[in-house]
């Protein structure tokens, strides 16, 4: 513990402001006043509205012909139990069906449903038009320093959790 304290003390001022800033910035794009408003706007509402996991999902599926369980999960970055279970509701909802494979009927397919790939093309519709209203808010070379940021970011959040060094002790 006394190596944690030591190691806060040493950050600069600047940058203990900064972490905070970015952290109340994440939070409000997660929980904001308007994140349950953008997630319907986005998402839907309704009897077509789906959670954002099972766009994720679609996202692969209406990109391939039909993929392993395995993919999904590897491409979702979930066990394959969640993958399963997610899975179990896009068929549950018509999103996606089990499809065989010639030839090796014990490995089980998804394929996106004509409506999963219907609901699909509506929300990313609405996703697109989105983020290109937010991106109007930049000038062109703003919206080309976020989004390389962005990635960066993306990267760098996987390279810090992936370095164990923040995980609580147990």
């Amino acid at each position: 513990m006394a190596d944690t304290k030591m190691q806060v003390d040493s950050i600069p001022q600047e940058d203990i402001d900064m972490v905070g800033r970015v952290g109340r910035a994440w939070r409000e794009i997660r929980r904001g006043a308007t994140a349950s408003d953008a997630r319907d706007v986005i998402y839907g509402v309704g009897g077509s509205a789906i959670e954002p996991g099972q766009m994720d999902a679609l996202d692969l599926l209406v990109s391939v012909d039909s993929c392993r369980m395995g993919d999904i999960a590897e491409y979702l970055r979930i066990d394959p139990s969640t993958a399963t279970r997610s899975v179990q509701r896009l068929i549950k909802d018509n999103l996606a069906e089990r499809v065989e494979q010639e030839g090796d009927a014990r490995v089980v397919h998804i394929a996106a449903t004509e409506r999963g790939r219907r609901i699909h093309s509506e929300v990313f519709e609405r996703r697109r038009g989105v983020i290109l209203a937010v991106m109007e808010q930049f000038t062109g070379d703003e919206r080309d320093q976020m989004v390389k940021m962005l990635e960066k970011f993306a990267v760098a959040v996987d390279e810090a959790v992936k370095s164990k060094r923040f995980r609580p002790h147990h």
